[in-house]
Formats: structure tokens, C-alpha cells, sequence
């Protein structure tokens, strides 16, 4: 189970669904047959246009792209994957993230969708998981962009201990939560801090630490790459992630914002510019 109750997953998945018919661009819906169970992507833009895979963050799914996608669809034939054992459409499997097998499971993807290679954006866990496809699969990977990856940086805990004081705390606890970690403003993003909240109401996250990646893997990267983070992230030592992409993908194109924490908003732009460079 990845969710806390029967109850509580239906009326999850019944947001998702609500908030899909609202996707800002003509999509498919498509159910990929993987090794895993079945994987859901959200396929838009052109059909002839280059192929752009997006991997989003944990406790969330493809709608965490919906500001971004109006932008990339214009120039790139879109699929917003959402990540095995998350609060998505897709199968519930949570296989050892120390293995091969989510690159397993997305070569499954892959190859449904007719796609030899394709650029891949991804954020935190969708950063590590597209860390782990590209060092396992470089020839797949055309360019690598990722905001505030795990994997790299060292991964705080601190953040722990705030979500355990303001549990006891109901409602408003459960707000300072998704403000300490991930640095969403409630107040300012009322939609995001709802739906933040009703994840962190009804959904298990995952409690196992990211495997890091040694730098003979980072080294692996030989494609273009773009690392964007955020200097107050809870989650992880963003100012870590940057000097060990700098050190061993030297040709790496990296970003720390500095006032900026986990979540990270607004790069719509740079990361298209990168994509189409």
C-alpha cells in the first residue's frame, strides 16, 4: 500500500483526475504495459517534434508540469511520466531504488513508446530517477536537465524533526510541514499548499535514503546537462550537489539559487533554452 487508506487514495486520485481536464494543452492518455504494471504519460505537442520525457518529484505526479508544458510543447513532442509507486495513474510498485530496476522498468517505457533516445527533465526524486536511467542508459539520454536532484548533495534529516513537532498540530501543522520542506509559501500558492496537504494527509512517502551516485557514475553524464537547485533546500546540500557536478561532469551547466528552497519554480524558460540549444 502507498497510501494511508482506501478512502483516502479515491479521493487522491479523484483531484488528479479533476485536475487533468484542466492539462493546458490537447494530450493522450496512455497506459504503458512495463514489467512493473501498467505506467501512465501524458504524451502532447507535435507527433514529429524531438521527444522530451518528464519525471516529476515524490508525492506527486504529471500535473506538477502544467505550467511548463505550454512552452515545451511547442517545440518538443511531450511525455510527463508519472513515476511507478507515486500518487499517479501508475502501478503502485516500489522496487529497491539500489537496483537496476527502474531503468528496467523505463527501458519498458521507452521501447512502448517507440523512443531509441530522448531529452529527460526531472525534479528531486524525478531528478535521481533520471540520474540512474542516464548513467545506466547514456546512449538513451539526447540531454539531462534536473532540478534539485537527489542523489548528488548530501541529503539533510533535519527536516524530519520539524515534520514529527508539527504533527501533533492538525491542519495548520501539516501546512508548516510543506513549508519547511519544501519551502512552498501557503499563503502566496494556496493551490499547491491544498493539494501538498491532502498528499501529506493520505499518502505514504518513501522513508528509504536515496542511493548516491559515485563519481564514476556522475562521469557517465557525457551528454549535456543542466543542474538547477536551490540554496535553502531542506532536502538536500544543494552547494554539495554543485561542487560534485562541477567536479566530475566539468561541461555540466549548473545554477544554485540562492534564496530558493526545495521547490523550485520559474525556469521554464532556462530549461527550454537548454533544450533547444
Amino acid at each position: 500500500m502507498i497510501y494511508k487508506t482506501e478512502a483516502g487514495e479515491r479521493e487522491i486520485l479523484r483531484r488528479y483526475e479533476h485536475t487533468l481536464v484542466h492539462w493546458p494543452v490537447p494530450a493522450e492518455r496512455l497506459r504503458v504495459p512495463t514489467r512493473e504494471g501498467d505506467t501512465f504519460v501524458l504524451v502532447c505537442g507535435p507527433r514529429d517534434a524531438p521527444p522530451l520525457l518528464l519525471f516529476h518529484g515524490s508525492g506527486s505526479n504529471a500535473t506538477m508540469w502544467m505550467g511548463d508544458v505550454p512552452a515545451w510543447a511547442q517545440h518538443f513532442r511531450v511525455h510527463a511520466v508519472d513515476m511507478i509507486g507515486e500518487p499517479g495513474l501508475s502501478a503502485p510498485a516500489r522496487p529497491p531504488l539500489d537496483s537496476p530496476a527502474y531503468a528496467r522498468w523505463l527501458d519498458d517505457v521507452l521501447d512502448h513508446l517507440g523512443l531509441d533516445r530522448a531529452a529527460v527533465v526531472g525534479a528531486s526524486l524525478g531528478g535521481w530517477l533520471a540520474l540512474d536511467y542516464a548513467t545506466r542508459q547514456p546512449d538513451r539520454v539526447e540531454k539531462l536537465a534536473l532540478l534539485c536532484p537527489g542523489g548528488v548533495g548530501r541529503q539533510k534529516i533535519g527536516f524530519l524533526l520539524k515534520v514529527l513537532l508539527y504533527k501533533p498540530f492538525g491542519r495548520w501543522g501539516t501546512r508548516r510541514s510543506i513549508k519547511a520542506v519544501a519551502g512552498v509559501d501557503t499563503r502566496a500558492t494556496p493551490e499547491v499548499a491544498e493539494y501538498l496537504e491532502q498528499t501529506f494527509t493520505h499518502f505514504l512517502p518513501r522513508r528509504d535514503r536515496l542511493p548516491v551516485f559515485p563519481d564514476d557514475a556522475l562521469r557517465r553524464l557525457t551528454m549535456p546537462v543542466l543542474v538547477i537547485v536551490g540554496g535553502r533546500d531542506a532536502m538536500f546540500d544543494s552547494y554539495d550537489t554543485a561542487e560534485r557536478v562541477n567536479r566530475s561532469v566539468p561541461h555540466a551547466s549548473v545554477t544554485v539559487l540562492p534564496d530558493v528552497g526545495h521547490a523550485i519554480i520559474g525556469q521554464t524558460q532556462p530549461i527550454l533554452e537548454f533544450l533547444r540549444a
